[in-house]
């Protein structure tokens, strides 16, 4: 069983990583490393919350709920982003990297879980929007030399 728990966290924090590659190749605040972070962590903590506590099932009193832990994690993560995001010269910054970390957090918590095939995907599908929506804006809007970022033009708000 502990290679099963050891294959989630790496897949947790491989796909966070992931992620992190492409904010920090566009040199934003929260990179591969926080990326990597969230993901391990937040399977980490699936972990613990779904399988860490099973020698005190059955005795007298003990309940366990595995929703309580991710619960704490989604609203510890959404505190951590909220720090990500800056009201500056009436422009809001920083939202696309603290909903990249939200998001990095549920897929780790996903992989934490087993739910690999899920995982992926999602990642593949931030990856697409993220990247995506760069060559849309270059294509579409006709910015050959400048990055899109929704954080600079308050898409997100």
């Amino acid at each position: 069983m502990t290679g099963h728990y050891i294959l989630s966290i790496f897949i947790a924090a491989i796909l966070g990583g992931i992620i992190g590659l492409e904010r920090e190749y566009r040199s934003k605040e929260a990179g591969f490393r926080t990326h990597f972070l969230v993901g391990l962590g937040s399977g980490l903590f699936m972990i613990l919350s779904v399988h860490g506590f099973d020698e005190y099932l059955g005795l007298p009193g003990i309940q366990r709920d595995p929703s309580r832990l991710a619960a704490q994690v989604v609203s510890g993560i959404g505190f951590i982003g909220a720090g990500c995001i800056i009201f500056q010269k009436n422009a809001v910054k920083g939202l696309t990297t603290a909903a990249g970390l939200w998001v990095t957090s549920a897929i780790g918590m996903t992989a934490g879980v087993g739910m690999y095939a899920v995982a992926a995907t999602s990642t593949l599908m931030v990856l697409v929007c993220l990247k995506g929506m760069n060559f849309i804006h270059h294509k579409i809007f006709k910015h050959p030399h400048r990055e899109y970022d929704a954080d600079e033009h308050n898409e997100e708000v």
